[in-house]
């Protein structure tokens, strides 16, 4: 028998679990996640949540820097929208246990590139971590809420599973929950939902080097896409500009807040070079800092550039920076006295399943917040810290939507079992570990920060062959996570490529050499 919920929810970080405590409160609710409830984007964030809390600062202000940063391609009111309840989300993430450093009794709020005030609520530098706690604390004591730790979503149950035919111009598609790999068991459970919402984060993995955890791999978006959603801007990748750079350090993050603090780039022979690119130096937005590096590093040959925080005094950075400085130090840098070498690496996905102002998606009952969705909040690139805020916000939405949603529901559909006959255990691993190596490394080097026709037409033909190969091994074999999510990457790395060879200009965080310069006409979204 399938377990039944009216509530559903796919994913376990920030959007997942405050949407689970908002509705916890008009039903049921079941979280799947496919690793420990901690392991998320949002408990590796580590800068901040922007809001307008200074006196000095303004809604204004931050809206405007938003929409500077989205180069033309935010949703104003959806900008508006978010930024307007930062200040009630902060409060709400305060009541829930979160605890954000203070300075002499105020809020200690920092600054980030893109960002023209001082307005990041921060926790030192770990605040995706204090927030994923506190969220998880209320969580495990709601007596509506059910975890399902060691769950894989396979698949989002609609008409097609019922064996109707579905198209991408049926404006008539519903959810009704999700078939889940038990990964202690093996066996495929039916979960059936009124509701359903993807939290899954996004899809760093997709790339050789990124700062997200190994679970990143975009299983939300892909299910999504698979059940004919709309998905939207996938092209706009955002890099972070500055992670460790040595050996077994697994591209670890260095905040941005770091050069907010005064952190400066330099060449290896000590020279700052930001300010030959951008007169804002280190705190111009991510796009055109990650673009800088590549580009002296591509000039120069060098593996590294260098972050200098040493004329910063060591009680500051300890106290801003404890978990960076003690990881740099794990790897032979001391941080007060030695610089960071850093390179790039693929961070923040800015597209997603599309939704409208309340987390809808274009599936009836299925709904979508933080880094899965593309909500109109980030537009052609985000700006730093504004995506913790939106999954608190949107998620909010959802909730609120999805209660009534429920109310209207009286009874679940029933569906089929999850049907594995005609397939044998996997026995060539080795093809899923390879072909995912081998389509990290395609992403990387023709579908990162600079792009062209030719590297993106390579790119396509490349993954082509890798979706054939591995869809014949998936038809085949019992599933399991490795080769899910490798079908998965696969499927969201043809989006993103399918997104940037249609878009014929450079905007955001989608540059092109054959069309360096933003072009009006395609000031406008990229619908798959």
């Amino acid at each position: 028998m399938p377990d039944r919920f009216d509530f559903l929810v796919l994913g376990s970080g920030g959007a997942g679990l405050s949407y689970a405590l908002r509705v916890a409160k008009f039903g049921s609710v079941a979280i799947i996640t496919k690793k420990e409830s901690a392991e998320s984007n949002t408990n590796y964030a580590q800068g901040g949540l922007a809001s307008v809390i200074d006196k000095n600062d303004t809604f204004e202000s931050h809206i405007q820097d938003t929409l500077t940063a989205g180069a033309g391609l935010c949703d104003p009111e959806i900008v508006e929208i978010v930024v307007r309840q930062g200040p009630d989300v902060v409060r709400e993430l305060l009541e829930w246990g979160a605890q954000f450093t203070s300075k002499d009794g105020e809020l200690d709020l920092g600054r980030e590139g893109g960002h023209s005030r001082n307005r990041i609520v921060h926790a030192a530098d770990r605040t995706g971590k204090e927030i994923e706690q506190a969220l998880l604390s209320a969580v495990e004591k709601h007596p509506n809420i059910s975890m399902y730790e060691h769950h894989f979503a396979l698949e989002l149950i609609t008409e097609h599973h019922l064996g109707k035919k579905v198209t991408r111009h049926d404006n008539d598609i519903h959810c009704f929950g999700s078939y889940v790999l038990n990964t202690q068991t093996g066996k495929v459970e039916t979960i059936l939902a009124k509701s359903t919402l993807i939290a899954t984060g996004g899809v760093g993995e997709a790339y050789l080097h990124s700062t997200n955890p190994s679970i990143a791999t975009g299983d939300g978006i892909a299910m999504a896409y698979r059940a004919k959603a709309r998905i939207g801007n996938m092209e706009f990748m955002q890099f972070h500009p500055t992670t460790l750079n040595v050996p077994g350090a697994g591209s670890f993050l260095i905040s941005e807040a770091v050069r907010g603090k005064g952190g400066i780039l330099r060449s290896r022979d000590g020279r700052a070079f930001m300010s030959d690119y951008d007169e804002r130096a280190e705190l111009a937005p991510r796009d055109i800092v990650a673009r800088a590096i590549d580009d002296h590093l591509k000039k120069t040959g060098d593996e590294s550039v260098y972050l200098d925080v040493t004329h910063i005094d060591k009680e500051t950075l300890d106290r801003n920076f404890p978990h960076i400085s003690a990881t740099c130090l794990r790897h032979g840098v001391d941080i007060s006295e030695q610089w960071i070498p850093v390179v790039p690496a693929a961070h923040y996905l800015c597209g997603g399943v599309m939704t409208d102002q309340n987390g809808r998606t274009s599936i009836h009952g299925l709904y979508c917040t933080g880094e899965a969705s593309c909500t109109g909040l980030h537009g052609a690139n985000r700006l730093a810290s504004n995506s913790l805020l939106e999954a608190i916000v949107l998620s909010k939405r959802a909730a609120e939507d999805a209660a009534k949603y429920v109310l209207e529901i009286n009874e679940h559909t029933p569906v089929p079992e999850w049907d594995e006959s005609g397939t044998v255990n996997a026995e060539e691993a080795v093809l899923i570990y390879h072909n995912r190596n081998e389509l990290q490394n395609v992403m990387w080097n023709y579908v990162g920060i600079v792009r062209s026709d030719l590297r993106l037409k390579r790119a396509f033909r490349r993954t082509r062959l890798l979706y054939e190969e591995t869809e014949d091994f998936y038809q085949r074999t019992r599933v399991s996570v490795p080769l899910c999510e490798l079908r998965n990457l696969i499927a969201n790395s043809y989006v993103i490529i399918s997104s940037a060879l249609s878009r014929k200009e450079s905007r955001g965080l989608h540059y092109t050499t054959d069309y360096p310069k933003p072009v009006e006409r395609f000031r406008k979204n990229t619908v798959i």
